[in-house]
């Protein structure tokens, strides 16, 4: 696919290009603290297969403000449904920062327990007995990584399904608003293949790509086959008057799924390491 045929300028694609290495620059771990004993067997979980340095695990010690700047997402384990002062006051710190937390209760009831400074969306219960529930630790961590999930699932292969999946429902979501908020008939290509680019971009990236300005026209023949959904959107708002505009944000999150599902699966298969070694196989036996 030649750059040029995209409805974007290329300076926008060297954007968020820039955008990606910039952030990669400012790489911040998850911090893991709080009970020493789950802590060390959720960090275990996390790091299987992955690079430990992702998670700085200071379970059993007490946090300072260093440590909390330094993290990209607080992750607290504390046994029991009694907070403990040491555990409010390291919570409290993560607040002040600017850090968001995510609460494991390990050994809790069934009743909700009001946390200080943790939503109750970020509160995880294990009743007593019950193993962590490693899926669901992991899908609330790509929830609320936001930018920075991409970074640890390159890191971290435990994290990578949930977070590409994330990334791909948020970019559906966005493009579906978009393509009905957008009324001007072909306004909208611009910022739908934009945002599909940045979440190939950010799905390639999870699985460990290097993205500078060489890859990108490499990986952007993935979304090639992504851009054909627009012209159906607008036939059919031509010819259905006055639902014509949900149709357009159907397909638009359609195609954007279809199209973050496909990149999964290339980047899973291997992506262009792959087809270069099958290249190379090829040319060795010629």
């Amino acid at each position: 696919m030649r750059l040029n045929r995209l409805p974007v300028h290329p300076g926008a694609i060297y954007g968020i290009v820039k955008e990606l290495r910039t952030a990669a620059e400012d790489f911040r771990p998850l911090l893991l603290a709080g009970a020493p004993g789950p802590g060390r067997e959720l960090r275990d979980a996390l790091t299987a297969g992955g690079d430990a340095q992702a998670v700085r695990d200071l379970s059993g010690t007490d946090l300072s403000a260093y440590d909390v700047e330094g993290a990209g997402l607080l992750l607290y384990v504390i046994e029991g449904e009694q907070v403990a002062a040491k555990d409010e006051e390291a919570l409290r710190l993560a607040d002040r920062k600017g850090v968001e937390a995510i609460c494991v209760l390990v050994g809790a009831g069934r009743d909700p327990v009001d946390v200080p400074f943790v939503l109750a969306t970020n509160v995880v219960q294990v009743p007593p007995g019950a193993p962590l529930p490693i899926d669901r630790i992991v899908e609330l961590i790509a929830e609320r990584a936001d930018k920075r999930a991409y970074m640890w699932a390159a890191r971290l292969p435990a994290l990578r399904q949930a977070v590409v999946e994330q990334t791909i429902d948020k970019f559906a979501r966005q493009n579906g608003i978009l393509g009905v908020a957008i009324f001007i008939p072909g306004a909208d290509m611009p910022a739908l293949t934009l945002n599909q680019i940045r979440m190939v971009f950010r799905i390639a990236a999870a699985y460990g790509e290097q993205i500078d300005r060489d890859r990108a026209f490499e990986i952007l023949a993935v979304i090639g086959a992504g851009l054909g959904f627009r012209t159906v959107a607008r036939e059919a708002l031509g010819f259905i008057p006055g639902v014509g505009w949900a149709i357009k944000g159907a397909i638009a999150y359609a195609g954007t799924q279809a199209l973050g599902k496909a990149a999964a699966a290339y980047f899973e298969a291997g992506g262009q390491a792959r087809i270069k070694k099958a290249v190379g196989s090829v040319r060795s036996r010629s």
